[in-house]
């Protein structure tokens, strides 16, 4: 009885060993089974999830991808700014210069009163028959005090004119300075172009017969009766293609001599505002010394580029070894007080504490001298109403 048990018994056995170590049946298509569930990957970036175990089953392996981290984020680097080839106020003018230019007249007409000839209309374009001579400097956009909308100072010598320019770290331009800045690269008679316009660039006002014994004496209320200019930066279109601006007409100014031929350093350029001047960029006039003023008369300052130190001097005065004591003899003041003058003038005062009376102008007119206020009230600004314009002018074509 005990073996028949045994028997059965024994077969039961190998039959559930047999059923554990055969090949499980196939899943059905679509159902994954429990057994093969892919186990969770982790998020968190600093955990390193362990390779995956072989698979000897036929199914394809689920793979669930990690979002890479994206690369650290590009930084522009930005250079720094260069510097300003030239000084705040001023133009940088570039190029090659022409010495000696050849421009042909269309219309023109004679004007006794200056004993010259006015052209009104020239042919374009205009020829150099000169030396081409490279030429790199800055120049004030405005006549001195260069300030948008301030009327040009006037009535300075030329020696007081050239301390100002020093008092601010700059030089009176040279006449070829001044020319290139006037005409542009294309030469131009105008820096508006080849025909001449006064209502472009201030001029043709009648003449005032100015009593001279009292503008030697600096009289507030003939300066103001004399007045005909206009400030600085109203007139859009008499600029010069270096935007530089009112050049020609307006006020006349003094420039300092290069060629050596010439009697004095002072000579003037531009052309005031009246009629029958030469009113254009290259004509100049070479007869005034350095102690004269006018009521018409100013400058403007220019300035060596990229922040190269200027020499107060002149070419002239260059070349005879001048120093600036003898500057500031003919100025009749001091350089250090004409820098604290200028500056309290800046600061809404003009403050001449140690301003002395020089070349027979008492201390106050000096005082105003320097300060640019010898313009009395009651002037008027330059317009239609004392314009005289040329008949000739009839004949220019368009």
């Amino acid at each position: 009885m005990r073996r028949h048990l045994i028997a059965p018994l024994s077969l039961l056995l190998v039959g559930f060993v047999y059923a554990c170590s055969s090949t499980p049946p196939a899943p059905e298509p679509g159902v994954s089974p429990i057994y093969e569930q892919p186990r969770p990957v982790s998020t968190l970036a600093n955990e390193t999830a362990a390779p995956p175990a072989p698979s000897t089953s036929s199914e394809p392996v689920v793979v669930v991808p990690i979002d890479p981290v994206p690369p650290p984020t590009a930084v522009a680097v930005t250079e720094p700014p260069k510097p300003r080839a030239c000084p705040s106020g001023m133009k940088l003018v570039e190029g090659d210069y022409c010495t000696k230019v050849k421009q042909t007249c269309l219309v023109e007409w004679w004007a006794p009163q200056n004993k010259k000839r006015v052209c009104e209309q020239f042919k374009p374009p205009t020829t150099c028959i000169g030396k081409r001579v490279k030429k790199r400097f800055c120049i004030d956009t405005f006549s001195w005090p260069n300030k948008r909308g301030v009327r040009p100072e006037v009535m300075n010598t030329f020696w007081q004119a050239q301390l100002k320019c020093a008092a601010v770290g700059k030089r009176m331009c040279t006449e070829s300075e001044w020319n290139f800045a006037c005409e542009g690269p294309e030469m131009k008679p105008f820096p508006h172009g080849y025909v001449r316009d006064p209502k472009k660039c201030n001029g043709d006002h009648r003449w005032d017969n100015p009593s001279m014994r009292k503008v030697a004496k600096r009289d507030a209320r003939e300066l103001a009766r004399l007045w005909r200019g206009v400030p600085s930066g109203s007139q859009p279109e008499c600029v010069s293609d270096f935007g530089v601006h009112d050049l020609p007409a307006n006020n006349d100014e003094v420039v300092a001599g290069e060629t050596g031929r010439e009697r004095f350093s002072a000579v003037h350029t531009g052309g005031p505002w009246y009629s029958g001047v030469r009113n254009q960029c290259r004509p100049k006039v070479y007869t005034h010394g350095e102690d004269f003023y006018y009521y018409f008369l100013g400058f403007r300052c220019c300035s060596e580029p990229d922040g190269k130190k200027n020499d107060p001097r002149t070419p002239k005065q260059i070349k005879s070894k001048w120093k600036l004591s003898r500057l500031e003899f003919k100025a009749g003041m001091k350089l250090d007080v004409l820098k604290r003058v200028l500056a309290s003038k800046e600061r809404g005062r003009c403050d001449c504490t140690g301003v002395k009376g020089a070349w027979g102008l008492s201390r106050n007119i000096m005082c105003k001298t320097m300060c640019g206020t010898l313009l009395g009230p009651g002037f008027k600004d330059g317009d239609d109403s004392t314009r005289v314009p040329h008949r000739k002018r009839r004949q220019i074509s368009h």
